[in-house]
């Protein structure tokens, strides 16, 4: 499971719909990109999701992570994000429709 550092690519399930992230932290990086810590991937925006019809609101936030945190490495007190990140968003119907990673950021570091 590798780290998520800025330059992940997160998306609504809409596949179109691209998670605007922000790091909390700078101390660890990797690449030169920091490393995505709880709650980074929680309450962002989302651009350009598809989903949209009357009566039906695209994705255009973030809410809790589901799973996806590690267990066993912290950076400041707060999980690392792993690429299995996975949580609900605010588009209908709700309570159904997720947001996943599609891209770590990098190829090199790893929760083994």
């Amino acid at each position: 499971m590798r780290f998520l550092t800025l330059d992940a690519k997160l998306v609504c399930k809409h596949e179109l719909g691209s998670v605007g992230l922000e790091a909390t932290q700078k101390f660890v990086t990797v690449v030169n990109r920091p490393v995505l810590v709880e709650p980074n991937p929680e309450n962002r925006p989302i651009s350009g999701c598809p989903n949209i019809n009357i009566n039906i609101k695209p994705c255009q936030h973030t809410l809790k992570v589901r799973a996806g945190y590690s267990d066993f490495i912290r950076i400041e007190g707060k999980r690392v994000c792993l690429d299995m990140v996975v949580g609900l968003t605010d588009g209908t119907p709700p309570g159904v429709v997720e947001y996943k990673v599609n891209d770590p950021g990098q190829t090199l570091v790893a929760e083994l």
